[in-house]
């Protein structure tokens, strides 16, 4: 039908002729009640719900976590007690994110091993549950205990711990725990185990990260020494940052002032750390692991974040470090130790006969009780290897890498003609500077130049990699592969890698051990690994330091 000219109207069609388009609503149809009304709605909710999800889900599925994070660390410990093949059929299935608990729902587990976090990793024993695993913080293997849900992921879920049903009286002595905030704070791990278990614990971890993440052959890994112990299991910590939150939004400001200026903490003001498990600030009024001087300081600058608070826009993060007395003018006996709560002074500690000074915001071993076993620990390693003062291999120069103040330069220099310490950050290079004069360590014999860790070998390319030692002391993350070619490229005689993530450390020693395992032993172009030792730097939590020497052959 073809369509009218202007002006003119279309004439209706016949009764019989179906014409396409919006059905006109009869007035026979029935009204839609408001209870269908109120079902389509739903309806519609629930459509978009299971679309949200659906995405999500897939999103879930396409993640995988970075190597040797924490949560792909976790994740083997999940598989190996699972076993690959029900992981595999779960995967194969589509129901790996199909959790058998509900959000929020109470269950009796059975521990079954412990994570590298020292969280538990437990199983239920009730016939009508899928295989699965749940992560319970604060339990032990053998333990039978009730944990709460609130996290559902891969294979696993997350539970926070309510009580240990049947404890094992092996590993767990709740007289031990020192801490009335133990099992909240999030801080410490083990405070219910001996010192002797939490060693053997952290030796553990080292064994297991090598097999996991180094890819090499058992039959090239040494033997890992027993972990060197603390002198000091609590009081060690020289520094801790309490946190708190901002004043809420809608608060009554003038009010809130009054109820300061009379030292009145506000019900939700908490200063402290995070709640095990989440992002919740718990009020922390002590801390055991803190040296005396830190925990005699806390309760004066609480007080004073009461009676400023009302001053806040946002939370803040608070710095307590213990310094030694440095003033000229102090009435202090010599070594006194004092509390510092500026972000820039300058803190100054002895480690050993050595003595320091670095910037408070900056990067310092926390537990410096045992840093002379650490740095000597390092040099006996090196010494080890050439005994004979007169071996003509024996290495007369040090690059120390990443190494903020100088902690392995000035401590190590006694035993090197030439030492270069290599760090970014140009405070560091100052201080690390500052601190060889108050060694009296003169400046043709050590000396701190400013580079990136990547390009680290033009830097130092007036050292001979026959004579030379590199320590490495890198971040959590590791070294980049940009850096492990250019050590492989340069071939200094010994590798030391001390490291505070041992499962990063153990997939660099991988690497580098796999890239010279072609080369001809006795041809000095093929590295060996020596020696493996972790250290206990923080007593009663999970955490454990590791030390590897690698050595050219």
């Amino acid at each position: 039908m073809a369509s009218p000219k202007v002006g003119e109207t279309r004439p209706l069609p016949p009764e019989d002729v179906i014409v396409p388009g919006k059905r006109p609503k009869l007035d026979t149809e029935p009204e839609i009640t408001a209870e269908e009304k109120a079902r389509k709605k739903q309806n519609e909710r629930s459509r978009k719900l299971a679309k949200k999800n659906a995405k999500k889900l897939k999103k879930a599925r396409e993640h995988l976590p970075d190597q040797c994070s924490p949560e792909d660390v976790q994740w083997r410990d999940i598989v190996e007690l699972l076993g690959q093949d029900v992981v595999d059929s779960a995967v194969e299935e589509g129901t790996e994110f199909q959790s058998p608990f509900a959000f929020h729902e109470e269950v009796e587990l059975e521990v079954k091993a412990i994570c590298p976090n020292g969280d538990g990793l437990a199983q239920s024993d009730s016939e009508d549950r899928r295989p699965w695993v749940v992560i319970v913080p604060f339990s032990l293997p053998g333990e039978r205990v009730k944990a709460r849900i609130y996290k559902n992921a891969r294979m696993h879920s997350m539970a926070d711990f309510i009580e240990v049903l049947r404890p094992n009286p092996e590993m767990r002595d709740d007289s031990r725990v020192k801490c009335r905030y133990f099992s909240k704070c999030g801080g410490c791990q083990y405070q219910m185990l001996s010192y002797e278990t939490q060693l053997d614990l952290k030796r553990d971890v080292v064994i297991k990260a090598y097999k996991n993440f180094s890819n090499l052959p058992q039959s090239v890994i040494p033997t890992v020494q027993p972990t060197i112990g603390s002198p000091l299991q609590y009081g060690y910590r020289t520094k801790i940052t309490p946190h708190f939150q901002a004043p809420p939004p809608k608060i009554d400001k003038a009010e809130l002032q009054k109820q300061c200026a009379e030292g009145e903490a506000p019900d939700w003001l908490q200063i402290g750390f995070n709640h095990q498990g989440t992002s919740k600030v718990i009020d922390i009024e002590e801390c055991p692991i803190a040296t005396p001087v830190l925990n005699e300081a806390l309760p004066g600058v609480r007080e004073n974040i009461v009676k400023t608070i009302h001053t806040y826009k946002r939370g803040a993060t608070l710095l307590l470090r213990e310094t030694l007395d440095t003033a000229e003018d102090s009435k202090h006996p010599p070594g006194t130790k004092l509390c510092n709560t500026s972000q820039n002074a300058s803190i100054r500690e002895k480690v050993g006969d050595f003595t320091f000074e670095y910037v408070a915001s900056s990067f310092f071993q926390n537990n410096n009780v045992i840093l002379p076993a650490l740095t000597s620990y390092v040099r006996d390693a090196i010494l080890a290897l050439y005994p004979d003062p007169e071996d003509p291999a024996r290495p007369t120069h040090l690059i120390d890498t990443y190494c903020g103040s100088g902690l392995f330069a000035i401590t190590l220099s006694p035993n090197f003609s030439k030492i270069a310490g290599i760090e970014i950050s140009a405070d560091s290079i100052l201080y690390a500077k500052q601190n060889a004069r108050l060694n009296d360590i003169p400046s043709d014999r050590v000396d701190f130049r400013k580079g990136d860790a990547s390009d680290i070998f033009q830097t130092v390319s007036d050292f001979p990699p026959e004579k030379t030692v590199m320590v490495i002391d890198p971040p959590r993350k590791g070294c980049d592969d940009a850096f492990i070619q250019q050590l492989l490229k340069f071939r200094c005689k010994v590798v030391v890698y001390v490291s505070c993530n041992v499962h990063t450390q153990a997939r660099d020693v991988g690497k580098i051990l796999k890239a010279t395992e072609g080369e001809v032993e006795g041809s000095g172009r093929k590295y060996v690994l020596e020696s493996l030792r972790g250290f206990d730097l923080f007593p009663q939590t999970a955490h454990v330091e590791s030390v590897a020497i690698l050595k050219l052959v």
